[in-house]
């Protein structure tokens, strides 16, 4: 078993552990679309009765508000679409629609700095309401979020195919690859 390296919290500077959260993102997308790939298409747009409905719906969502909160951490004035847009039915192009925005996310991200981190980011919700925060908080509600809604996919991709369709999305797993330690 390989040996994993502890590191002080203070040692791990933040904008490496921004890119360490864009990489794990990019990781357990890779794994959620694999695993819904594998049940197929028709099963993951079934209804299920969860928040957006079904497998796909919540995948949208997941672009969706990443693209939205992308434009507010670049401070874009670019019109931002209704959070249950629904940008594409066929999870094949919807997997690339998510690979894109990973791969933009992980570069945006690669681009920080602490002062970039700690400037404040004004923009209006989806309800119109105001609001200003600094781009590491509004980029920790990013990645918490995309963590929430990825958990709902995998209870419905449980519920569909079983235990065994799921994969573990664990950030664990992820660190201990052996191309990561």
């Amino acid at each position: 078993m390989p040996a994993i390296e502890a590191v002080a919290p203070e040692a791990v500077s933040a904008p490496r552990a921004y890119g360490q959260l864009a990489a794990y993102n990019a990781w357990a997308n890779t794994r959620l679309y694999d695993a819904a790939a594998a049940l197929g298409p028709e099963l993951c747009a079934r209804p299920m009765g969860a928040f957006f409905g079904s497998v796909i719906a919540t995948l949208n969502h997941l672009v969706v508000t990443d693209r939205i909160w992308l434009a507010r951490l670049e401070a874009s004035d670019a019109p931002q679409p209704p959070l249950d847009t629904i940008l594409e039915t066929d999870l094949a192009r919807l997997r690339a629609l998510r690979v894109a925005e990973d791969e933009r996310l992980s570069a945006w991200v690669a681009g920080l700095d602490p002062a970039r981190l700690a400037a404040e980011v004004r923009y209006a919700n989806s309800s119109g309401a105001v609001f200003s925060q600094s781009r590491a908080s509004a980029l920790d509600h990013l990645f918490n979020h995309q963590t929430h809604h990825r958990g709902q996919a995998h209870a419905l991709l449980t519920q569909l195919g079983g235990r065994a369709a799921a994969p573990s999305l664990d950030l664990i797993v992820m660190q201990r690859e052996p191309a990561r330690v």
